[in-house]
Formats: structure tokens, C-alpha cells, sequence
């Protein structure tokens, strides 16, 4: 039940979209167990001005085709899953669309079962 949130530069078309959204997804059913149907994802294109990363921060060189993936997902993954993760998104992009790994930042925020409804105004997956 991952929402995914991909940050991009202007002037992608669709099939790089779609590599990103695949590549994302797959990562996430090899390493974090997602069912291959819960596919909850907003990709969003941004002028240079308005998508600001810092080229350098920690020692990452970063171009200007950096990408930032956000994933919000319930709690209870472990830090070698996340790390897992991290790598595999990667690794996917890099070998399906020539990214460069310096150029994806990844952030992950965690909640509850009870923080998601999916339609209905119901928390579906949330204990009774």
C-alpha cells in the first residue's frame, strides 16, 4: 500500500514515466513485499526553478536530471529491507533508463494501517 511521489525535470514523455513507475514498482514487490495490484503512484514534472536539489549535498554529485522519489508506506519494514530497497530502485533505473544512481534521492515516511483509507471513507486495511 505504498503512495509513491517521483519528482522529475520537465520534458520527459510518457515511456520514461512509465519506466520509472515500473522500475519503482518492481523494486518494491522484490524487496519489500507489495502486492504486483497496489500500484498508488503521482509523478509530477517541475521547471528547473521550481525543483531545487543541492548538486552536492553529503558528496553526492547530482546533475541536473536528478529525479526524488518519496514513498509513504505503513511501518514495519526493516532497515536491511529499506536498504535493500534504496538499491534495487537504484539499480533498476540505472539499468532500464540510463539514470545515473547519483541522481536519485529516495525518502521514505511510515504510518499506521489506520492512516489509510482507499475509497469508500473507510480505513479498510485498519483493525476493527
Amino acid at each position: 500500500m505504498p503512495l509513491v511521489r517521483i519528482a522529475i525535470p520537465t520534458g520527459k514523455d510518457s515511456a520514461f514515466a512509465q519506466m520509472l513507475s515500473d522500475a519503482i514498482q518492481d523494486a518494491m514487490i522484490a524487496t519489500i513485499d507489495v502486492p504486483p495490484d497496489d500500484v498508488f503512484q503521482v509523478l509530477t514534472e517541475h521547471q528547473a526553478h521550481m525543483l531545487r536539489i543541492d548538486p552536492g549535498y553529503l558528496g553526492v554529485s547530482r546533475s541536473s536530471e536528478a529525479i526524488i522519489v518519496e514513498i509513504l508506506m505503513r511501518s514495519g519494514r526493516t532497515d536491511t529491507q529499506k536498504r535493500t530497497l534504496y538499491r534495487t530502485i537504484v539499480a533498476n533505473l540505472e539499468q532500464r533508463g540510463g539514470i545515473r544512481p547519483q541522481d536519485v534521492m529516495i525518502a521514505i515516511r511510515e504510518n499506521e494501517r489506520i492512516d489509510w483509507s482507499f475509497g469508500e471513507g473507510e480505513a479498510q486495511i485498519a483493525p476493527k
